[in-house]
């Protein structure tokens, strides 16, 4: 957030005021937007090891000091103490879900995991020995052919179903991509097992 706080430039005789941007966590950032344009000058940062290129709410990284937060919690303690979709819903929402917030996020993604059956003919494409992930990739792709009600990304409610299905579809194009690559039926998931243990049957 800007304060009243400036960091001072002086460069060629003249000086620059710059706002000093006061961050949530780790150092505060002075802002250089306007420098180019008042000074006639870029800044020479290889590598960004002193830049911030953008605000985030979301995540905050400080590699030098192993530190990783998604939404303020640290990565190490949702690990411990949460699981995959338990993060996917702090990353989302910006906080842990309450017990009934959770089970209404579970039931959402369990209940998106089966792809579209035209979909399947898309793994037919590929060589055997083709990798998985390429495959993933390209399937990926294809979902906004098959659901192309929410490709509004400027719109919350489509975002939030786009991201739905994405969480819910990954661990079915993923096995699917696996099964595919070994010869080896597909496998459909399962509405009774949790995230993981569908991963794993499929």
């Amino acid at each position: 957030m800007p304060g009243k706080d400036k960091a001072v430039l002086t460069y060629k005789g003249k000086s620059y005021d710059l706002d000093v941007l006061h961050a949530s966590m780790g150092p505060d950032v002075i802002d250089i937007r306007g420098l180019y344009r008042d000074a006639g000058v870029f800044t020479y940062d290889p590598g960004f090891t002193a830049t911030a290129s953008t605000k985030s709410a979301i995540t905050y990284i400080d590699g030098g000091k192993g530190i990783l937060a998604y939404r303020g919690y640290p990565i190490d303690q949702l690990a411990e103490h949460g699981d995959f979709l338990e993060t996917c819903y702090v990353l989302l929402y910006g906080h842990l879900p309450t017990h009934a917030e959770r089970r209404t996020f579970e039931r959402n993604v369990t209940y998106h995991t089966m792809l579209h059956e035209q979909m399947l003919k898309f793994y037919q494409g590929f060589r055997r020995d083709a990798h998985p992930m390429a495959i993933m990739v390209a399937v990926v792709g294809a979902m906004s052919a098959f659901y192309h009600d929410s490709t509004d990304i400027r719109d919350p409610q489509q975002r939030e179903i786009a991201t739905t299905r994405l969480i819910s579809k990954m661990p079915t194009i993923a096995a699917l991509a696996y099964k595919y690559s070994i010869g080896q039926p597909f496998v459909y998931p399962r509405n009774d097992l949790d995230f993981a243990s569908n991963f794993l049957y499929m």
